[in-house]
C-alpha cells in the first residue's frame, strides 16, 4: 500500500528543518478544504509517521501548508514584516494510492522548492 511522507531541509542554514509546523488538507471537487492532520517535523526534518497511509490514502488533490516564518523566527532570524516566505502552500495530486508519494521541501527565508521524491 502507498503512503505520503515529507522532509524539510533548511537550505539557508544547511540543516534539517526541525520543529516546522505543517497541516495536511484534502481538497474537495467543490473547492472545500478538509484538514486531515496538524503535526510538526522531528529533529531530522521528517515526521515520525506517514502523513497518510492505508485506507486514508486516497486518490485526489491535497495541500500541505508549512509554517516557514514561525520556524525561521524560532531560529532567531529577523524577518521583514510581512515575511517574504510566510507559509509555504504545496498543492499536489495523488493519482495512484498504491505508490509512495514523498514531498520534500527545500526552504530558506527567501525561497523554496519541491519535487516528487522517492
Amino acid at each position: 500500500m502507498g503512503r505520503l511522507t515529507t522532509h524539510v531541509l533548511d537550505t539557508a542554514q544547511g540543516c534539517p528543518g526541525a520543529g516546522i509546523g505543517l497541516t495536511l488538507h484534502r481538497l474537495g471537487a467543490d473547492g472545500t478544504r478538509q484538514q486531515l492532520l496538524r503535526t510538526c517535523t522531528n529533529a531530522d526534518g521528517r515526521c515520525d509517521a506517514a502523513l497518510l497511509e492505508g485506507a486514508a490514502f486516497e486518490r485526489g488533490e491535497y495541500e500541505l501548508v508549512f509554517d516557514a516564518a514561525a520556524y525561521f523566527r524560532a531560529q532567531g532570524l529577523t524577518l521583514p514584516d510581512p515575511p517574504f516566505v510566510g507559509e509555504v502552500v504545496l498543492r499536489f495530486g495523488i493519482a495512484d494510492p498504491a505508490q509512495h508519494y514523498h514531498v520534500p521541501l527545500l526552504l530558506s527565508p527567501w525561497s523554496w522548492s519541491t519535487y516528487r521524491g522517492s
